[in-house]
Protein backbone atom coordinates (compact mmCIF):
# COMPACT_ATOMS: atom_id res chain seq x y z
CA UNK A 1 0.00 0.00 0.00
CA UNK A 2 1.25 3.47 -0.88
CA UNK A 3 1.74 5.62 2.22
CA UNK A 4 -1.08 8.11 2.75
CA UNK A 5 -0.16 11.75 3.29
CA UNK A 6 -2.13 14.54 4.89
CA UNK A 7 -2.55 17.96 3.25
CA UNK A 8 0.83 19.10 4.57
CA UNK A 9 2.63 16.11 3.06
CA UNK A 10 3.24 14.33 6.36
CA UNK A 11 3.45 10.58 5.77
CA UNK A 12 0.92 8.62 7.80
CA UNK A 13 1.43 5.16 9.25
CA UNK A 14 0.62 2.36 6.82
CA UNK A 15 -1.12 -0.95 7.37
CA UNK A 16 2.14 -2.73 6.58
CA UNK A 17 3.93 -0.83 9.36
CA UNK A 18 1.20 -1.78 11.83
CA UNK A 19 1.40 -5.44 10.80
CA UNK A 20 5.18 -5.35 11.22
CA UNK A 21 4.73 -3.82 14.67
CA UNK A 22 2.44 -6.68 15.65
CA UNK A 23 5.19 -9.19 14.95
CA UNK A 24 7.74 -7.04 16.75
CA UNK A 25 5.76 -6.75 19.98
CA UNK A 26 4.71 -10.41 20.26
CA UNK A 27 7.37 -11.17 22.92
CA UNK A 28 5.78 -8.64 25.27
CA UNK A 29 2.23 -7.55 24.41
CA UNK A 30 -0.76 -9.72 25.30
CA UNK A 31 -3.65 -10.58 22.98
CA UNK A 32 -6.27 -9.09 25.29
CA UNK A 33 -9.79 -10.48 25.45
CA UNK A 34 -12.83 -8.93 23.82
CA UNK A 35 -15.64 -9.31 26.35
CA UNK A 36 -19.30 -9.34 25.30
CA UNK A 37 -21.28 -7.28 27.84
CA UNK A 38 -24.31 -6.75 25.61
CA UNK A 39 -26.74 -8.47 27.97
CA UNK A 40 -25.88 -6.35 31.00
CA UNK A 41 -25.44 -3.16 28.95
CA UNK A 42 -28.76 -3.53 27.16
CA UNK A 43 -27.15 -2.85 23.80
CA UNK A 44 -24.60 -4.60 21.52
CA UNK A 45 -21.38 -3.73 23.37
CA UNK A 46 -18.01 -5.46 23.60
CA UNK A 47 -15.07 -4.36 25.76
CA UNK A 48 -11.47 -4.61 24.56
CA UNK A 49 -9.71 -5.10 27.90
CA UNK A 50 -6.30 -3.45 27.52
CA UNK A 51 -6.24 -3.18 31.31
CA UNK A 52 -4.89 -6.75 31.16
CA UNK A 53 -1.71 -5.78 29.32
CA UNK A 54 1.66 -5.90 31.10
CA UNK A 55 1.80 -2.62 32.98
CA UNK A 56 -2.00 -2.43 33.08
CA UNK A 57 -2.59 -0.43 29.89
CA UNK A 58 -2.33 -0.45 26.10
CA UNK A 59 0.84 1.63 26.21
CA UNK A 60 3.19 -1.38 26.11
CA UNK A 61 2.31 -1.81 22.42
CA UNK A 62 3.83 1.46 21.29
CA UNK A 63 6.61 1.59 23.88
CA UNK A 64 7.95 -1.87 23.07
CA UNK A 65 7.63 -1.27 19.34
CA UNK A 66 9.84 1.82 19.64
CA UNK A 67 12.43 0.68 22.18
CA UNK A 68 12.96 -2.59 20.29
CA UNK A 69 13.92 -0.63 17.16
CA UNK A 70 16.59 1.49 18.84
CA UNK A 71 20.23 0.71 18.12
CA UNK A 72 22.30 -1.18 20.71
CA UNK A 73 24.18 2.05 21.41
CA UNK A 74 20.96 3.97 22.04
CA UNK A 75 19.68 1.30 24.39
CA UNK A 76 23.01 1.25 26.21
CA UNK A 77 22.83 5.02 26.84
CA UNK A 78 19.22 4.76 27.96
CA UNK A 79 15.81 6.21 27.20
CA UNK A 80 13.65 8.97 28.65
CA UNK A 81 9.98 9.75 28.40
CA UNK A 82 7.32 12.01 29.90
CA UNK A 83 4.04 10.57 31.07
CA UNK A 84 1.09 10.94 33.41
CA UNK A 85 1.78 7.33 34.32
CA UNK A 86 0.81 4.52 31.98
CA UNK A 87 3.26 5.30 29.17
CA UNK A 88 5.98 5.74 31.75
CA UNK A 89 5.32 2.28 33.15
CA UNK A 90 5.31 0.81 29.65
CA UNK A 91 8.62 2.43 28.70
CA UNK A 92 10.14 1.27 31.98
CA UNK A 93 8.97 -2.29 31.35
CA UNK A 94 10.05 -2.33 27.70
CA UNK A 95 13.44 -0.85 28.61
CA UNK A 96 13.98 -3.44 31.34
CA UNK A 97 13.17 -6.27 28.96
CA UNK A 98 15.52 -4.88 26.31
CA UNK A 99 18.38 -3.95 28.62
CA UNK A 100 18.07 -0.15 28.59
CA UNK A 101 18.12 2.25 31.56
CA UNK A 102 14.96 4.38 31.69
CA UNK A 103 14.02 7.79 33.11
CA UNK A 104 10.35 8.76 33.39
CA UNK A 105 9.23 12.35 33.97
CA UNK A 106 5.86 12.39 35.72
CA UNK A 107 3.58 15.16 36.99
CA UNK A 108 3.66 16.04 40.65
CA UNK A 109 0.02 14.88 40.74
CA UNK A 110 0.70 11.40 39.31
CA UNK A 111 -1.28 8.62 41.04
CA UNK A 112 0.88 6.65 43.46
CA UNK A 113 0.02 3.35 41.76
CA UNK A 114 1.54 4.61 38.50
CA UNK A 115 4.65 6.05 40.17
CA UNK A 116 5.24 2.81 42.04
CA UNK A 117 4.67 0.86 38.84
CA UNK A 118 7.37 2.75 36.91
CA UNK A 119 9.82 2.42 39.79
CA UNK A 120 8.97 -1.23 40.18
CA UNK A 121 10.00 -1.82 36.57
CA UNK A 122 13.36 -0.20 37.31
CA UNK A 123 12.90 3.35 36.03
CA UNK A 124 14.22 6.53 37.62
CA UNK A 125 11.20 8.77 38.23
CA UNK A 126 11.54 12.55 38.02
CA UNK A 127 8.63 14.86 38.89
CA UNK A 128 7.90 18.03 36.95
CA UNK A 129 4.84 20.30 36.92
CA UNK A 130 1.27 19.30 36.23
CA UNK A 131 0.91 19.47 32.43
CA UNK A 132 2.28 17.43 29.54
CA UNK A 133 4.12 20.54 28.31
CA UNK A 134 5.99 20.83 31.63
CA UNK A 135 6.92 17.14 31.53
CA UNK A 136 8.05 17.28 27.93
CA UNK A 137 10.36 20.25 28.54
CA UNK A 138 12.04 18.49 31.48
CA UNK A 139 12.39 15.23 29.54
CA UNK A 140 13.97 17.03 26.59
CA UNK A 141 16.44 18.71 28.92
CA UNK A 142 17.36 15.37 30.49
CA UNK A 143 17.79 13.81 27.05
CA UNK A 144 20.22 16.55 26.07
CA UNK A 145 22.14 16.40 29.36
CA UNK A 146 22.54 12.62 29.52
CA UNK A 147 22.48 11.56 25.87
CA UNK A 148 19.21 9.67 26.32
CA UNK A 149 16.83 8.76 23.51
CA UNK A 150 13.35 10.20 23.79
CA UNK A 151 10.45 7.75 23.62
CA UNK A 152 7.50 10.15 23.22
CA UNK A 153 4.09 9.14 24.56
CA UNK A 154 2.14 9.63 21.35
CA UNK A 155 3.64 11.82 18.62
CA UNK A 156 5.84 9.32 16.77
CA UNK A 157 5.19 6.89 13.93
CA UNK A 158 6.65 3.91 15.83
CA UNK A 159 4.38 4.62 18.80
CA UNK A 160 1.35 4.98 16.53
CA UNK A 161 2.15 1.76 14.65
CA UNK A 162 2.43 -0.13 17.93
CA UNK A 163 -0.90 1.17 19.19
CA UNK A 164 -2.44 0.31 15.83
CA UNK A 165 -1.96 -3.39 16.52
CA UNK A 166 -4.96 -3.10 18.84
CA UNK A 167 -7.12 -2.15 15.86
CA UNK A 168 -6.05 -5.25 13.94
CA UNK A 169 -7.03 -7.43 16.90
CA UNK A 170 -10.50 -5.89 17.17
CA UNK A 171 -11.26 -6.57 13.51
CA UNK A 172 -10.11 -10.17 13.87
CA UNK A 173 -11.92 -10.81 17.16
CA UNK A 174 -15.23 -9.26 16.06
CA UNK A 175 -15.50 -9.21 12.25
CA UNK A 176 -19.02 -7.76 12.47
CA UNK A 177 -17.98 -4.68 14.43
CA UNK A 178 -19.61 -1.46 13.23
CA UNK A 179 -18.22 1.15 15.64
CA UNK A 180 -14.98 1.41 17.63
CA UNK A 181 -14.78 3.89 20.52
CA UNK A 182 -11.24 5.02 21.33
CA UNK A 183 -10.15 7.30 24.20
CA UNK A 184 -8.05 10.33 23.29
CA UNK A 185 -5.32 11.95 25.36
CA UNK A 186 -2.47 13.06 23.12
CA UNK A 187 -3.84 10.93 20.29
CA UNK A 188 -1.45 7.99 19.97
CA UNK A 189 -4.02 5.26 20.50
CA UNK A 190 -6.74 6.75 18.33
CA UNK A 191 -4.18 7.44 15.57
CA UNK A 192 -3.01 3.85 15.45
CA UNK A 193 -6.40 2.19 15.87
CA UNK A 194 -8.03 4.43 13.27
CA UNK A 195 -5.19 3.87 10.80
CA UNK A 196 -5.47 0.10 11.23
CA UNK A 197 -9.25 -0.01 11.05
CA UNK A 198 -9.85 2.44 8.22
CA UNK A 199 -7.11 1.02 5.99
CA UNK A 200 -8.61 -2.45 6.53
CA UNK A 201 -12.34 -1.78 6.76
CA UNK A 202 -13.48 1.63 5.67
CA UNK A 203 -17.08 0.83 6.63
CA UNK A 204 -16.28 0.64 10.36
CA UNK A 205 -16.77 3.92 12.24
CA UNK A 206 -13.94 5.08 14.51
CA UNK A 207 -15.06 7.62 17.10
CA UNK A 208 -12.69 9.34 19.50
CA UNK A 209 -13.79 9.99 23.08
CA UNK A 210 -12.41 12.88 25.16
CA UNK A 211 -13.29 14.26 28.60
CA UNK A 212 -15.38 17.41 28.21
CA UNK A 213 -12.91 19.28 30.41
CA UNK A 214 -9.83 18.25 28.41
CA UNK A 215 -10.94 18.10 24.77
CA UNK A 216 -7.77 19.32 23.06
CA UNK A 217 -8.16 17.12 19.97
CA UNK A 218 -11.78 18.11 19.42
CA UNK A 219 -10.83 21.79 19.70
CA UNK A 220 -7.99 21.24 17.23
CA UNK A 221 -10.19 19.46 14.69
CA UNK A 222 -12.83 22.17 14.91
CA UNK A 223 -10.15 24.84 14.43
CA UNK A 224 -8.49 23.00 11.55
CA UNK A 225 -5.11 23.19 13.27
CA UNK A 226 -3.45 21.95 16.44
CA UNK A 227 -4.56 23.95 19.46
CA UNK A 228 -3.20 24.08 23.01
CA UNK A 229 -5.69 24.26 25.85
CA UNK A 230 -5.12 27.03 28.38
CA UNK A 231 -6.26 24.65 31.09
CA UNK A 232 -7.89 21.27 31.52
CA UNK A 233 -9.82 19.51 34.23
CA UNK A 234 -10.90 15.87 34.45
CA UNK A 235 -10.80 12.82 36.69
CA UNK A 236 -9.29 11.00 33.69
CA UNK A 237 -5.64 11.90 34.35
CA UNK A 238 -4.38 9.92 31.34
CA UNK A 239 -6.55 11.92 28.91
CA UNK A 240 -5.46 15.41 29.89
CA UNK A 241 -2.86 16.30 27.24
CA UNK A 242 -2.92 20.06 26.81
CA UNK A 243 -2.02 19.69 23.14
CA UNK A 244 -2.43 16.77 20.75
CA UNK A 245 0.57 15.58 18.78
CA UNK A 246 1.08 16.96 15.28
CA UNK A 247 1.27 13.54 13.66
CA UNK A 248 -1.67 12.36 15.77
CA UNK A 249 -3.74 15.32 14.60
CA UNK A 250 -2.94 14.42 11.00
CA UNK A 251 -4.11 10.83 11.56
CA UNK A 252 -7.31 11.94 13.25
CA UNK A 253 -8.18 14.26 10.38
CA UNK A 254 -7.56 11.47 7.89
CA UNK A 255 -9.10 8.46 9.62
CA UNK A 256 -11.40 9.38 12.55
CA UNK A 257 -15.10 9.85 11.83
CA UNK A 258 -15.79 12.23 14.73
CA UNK A 259 -14.91 13.07 18.32
CA UNK A 260 -17.43 12.96 21.16
CA UNK A 261 -16.95 14.22 24.70
CA UNK A 262 -18.09 12.82 28.06
CA UNK A 263 -18.55 14.50 31.41
CA UNK A 264 -16.65 13.41 34.49
CA UNK A 265 -19.89 12.26 36.15
CA UNK A 266 -20.48 9.80 33.31
CA UNK A 267 -16.87 8.57 33.53
CA UNK A 268 -17.20 7.98 37.26
CA UNK A 269 -20.46 6.09 36.69
CA UNK A 270 -18.72 3.97 34.04
CA UNK A 271 -15.90 3.07 36.46
CA UNK A 272 -18.58 1.98 38.93
CA UNK A 273 -20.57 0.03 36.30
CA UNK A 274 -17.47 -1.76 35.04
CA UNK A 275 -16.56 -2.86 38.55
CA UNK A 276 -20.01 -3.79 39.85
CA UNK A 277 -21.71 -5.11 36.69
CA UNK A 278 -18.92 -6.24 34.35
CA UNK A 279 -16.43 -7.18 37.11
CA UNK A 280 -13.66 -5.22 35.36
CA UNK A 281 -11.33 -2.76 37.11
CA UNK A 282 -10.74 0.35 35.01
CA UNK A 283 -9.18 3.69 35.81
CA UNK A 284 -11.21 6.76 34.77
CA UNK A 285 -9.17 7.19 31.58
CA UNK A 286 -9.90 3.58 30.68
CA UNK A 287 -13.61 3.97 31.34
CA UNK A 288 -14.25 7.04 29.17
CA UNK A 289 -15.32 5.01 26.13
CA UNK A 290 -17.70 2.94 28.24
CA UNK A 291 -19.17 6.17 29.59
CA UNK A 292 -19.87 7.26 26.03
CA UNK A 293 -21.34 3.89 25.07
CA UNK A 294 -23.68 3.74 28.07
CA UNK A 295 -24.78 7.35 28.29
CA UNK A 296 -25.21 8.40 24.66
CA UNK A 297 -28.96 9.07 24.26
CA UNK A 298 -28.91 7.64 20.72
CA UNK A 299 -26.72 4.50 20.87
CA UNK A 300 -23.88 4.10 18.42
CA UNK A 301 -24.37 1.77 15.47
CA UNK A 302 -23.64 -1.71 16.83
CA UNK A 303 -21.92 -3.97 17.39
CA UNK A 304 -19.82 -1.45 19.32
CA UNK A 305 -16.33 -2.07 20.74
CA UNK A 306 -15.26 0.23 23.58
CA UNK A 307 -11.55 0.14 24.35
CA UNK A 308 -10.91 -0.09 28.10
CA UNK A 309 -7.47 1.41 27.78
CA UNK A 310 -6.13 0.99 31.31
CA UNK A 311 -6.80 -0.44 34.74
CA UNK A 312 -4.30 1.34 36.98
CA UNK A 313 -6.76 2.46 39.61
CA UNK A 314 -5.34 2.96 43.08
CA UNK A 315 -7.18 0.66 45.50
CA UNK A 316 -7.62 3.61 47.86
CA UNK A 317 -9.51 5.47 45.13
CA UNK A 318 -11.89 2.65 44.28
CA UNK A 319 -14.26 3.65 47.07
CA UNK A 320 -14.72 7.02 45.35
CA UNK A 321 -16.54 5.24 42.54
CA UNK A 322 -18.23 2.22 44.09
Amino acid sequence: MTPTSDVQGRVLVTLEEIRAARERIRPMATLTPLVDVSTIAGRPLWLKCESLQPGGAFKIRGAYNMVSQLTPEQRHRGVVTYSSGNHGQAVALAARQLGAPAVVVMPTTAPRIKVDGARGFGAEVVFEGTTSLHRRARAEALAAERGLTMVPPFDHEWIIAGQGTLGLEILEQLPGVRTVLVPIGGGGLVSGVAAAVKQSRGDVAVIGIEPAGAAAMKASVEAGEVRTLEGSRSIADGLMAARPGDLNFAHVREFVDRIDTVEDAAIAAAVRWLFTAAKIVAEPSGAATVAAALHDPSPYDGPVVAIVSGGNLDPADLSNYV
